[in-house]
């Protein structure tokens, strides 16, 4: 009861739930389509991408006062430029993709690292970014979230039937006229954006899983795609709720709690007999 009692009076407390339910609806629509087009790998790479945003922003903003250069905005453009990159890799590269996206795993990190620990007093800050805090999340972080969850969901609607036409079969998509290539490139886009979103609730280390384990737990349960976003999402939901609620009562990192308490409703789905 100490957290239903502390959620009315703590303002942080709902802002956490808040973010948590905002990442559970994204989580549910996008994390189904990386699921059925197995691109979670490319998700890795951008949101390790996104940590060289960070620490260069923050650099930016410390060493040379460039106020507005905030990490969050740095970790936007380096996960949309990751995100361009991936797919201009998938697209044309002779190289094997995911020798390239390793690659660009490995760089984003590095580069990360780098740049914090070149910035006066800000090294301490990496755990918070690689293993995320939802109890620091701010008003301005929740409006952030709002805006692009709403602009990727504008997208999905835009784009679901051509999205999932090649998804699930290119060649016939291409035939009926979708510019498969364009697709991908928007879709790896919007996934960009949701690594942004992400990280700031579970970190660059766990937003793979946060992405992929509700909506492969929803495939193991449901027979459609719209049926599988839609478990998805309550999923997503609870298990966010649920480890928030968990971590705050017994003391325990919030993303990590999330991320196990979704892992074990995966198993259990997997045990699961039809």
């Amino acid at each position: 009861m100490i957290f239903l009692n502390d959620l009315l009076e703590f303002r942080f407390l709902q802002h956490a739930v808040l973010a948590a339910l905002l990442c559970s609806v994204i989580c549910g629509i996008m994390g189904s389509f990386v699921v059925i087009r197995r691109s979670t790998y490319a998700v890795g790479a951008i949101s390790h991408c996104a940590l060289g945003g960070i620490g260069f922003s923050r650099y930016l903003q410390v060493v040379h006062g460039i106020e507005w250069m905030t990490p969050m905005l740095g970790a936007l453009l380096a996960a949309l430029l990751a995100g361009g990159i991936a797919s201009a890799v998938r697209a044309r590269a002779t190289e094997r993709e995911d020798t390239l996206l390793s690659a660009m795993w490995a760089l984003g990190m590095a580069l990360g690292i780098t740049f914090m620990t070149l910035t006066p007093g800000y090294a301490q800050d990496l755990m918070g970014y690689l293993f995320g805090d939802i109890l620091l999340v701010s008003t301005g972080d929740l409006w952030i979230m709002a805006g692009l969850t709403l602009l990727i969901l504008g997208y999905i609607a835009w784009s679901y039937d051509r999205l999932v036409a090649v998804s699930f079969n290119t060649t016939l998509a291409e035939l009926r006229g979708t510019h498969s290539a364009r697709m991908d490139v928007l879709f790896t886009l919007a996934t960009a954006l949701t690594v942004v979103v992400l990280v700031r609730l579970v970190g660059i280390v766990l937003v793979i899983a946060l992405l992929t384990l509700p909506a492969a737990t929803a495939s193991r349960l449901s027979t459609s795609l719209p049926r599988m976003m839609l478990l998805a999402v309550g999923i997503s939901a609870s298990t966010l709720v649920l480890g928030l609620w968990i971590s705050y009562a017994w003391n325990l990192p919030a993303g990590a709690t999330m991320i196990e308490l979704a892992a074990l409703v995966y198993v259990a789905a997997l045990l699961k007999r039809r």
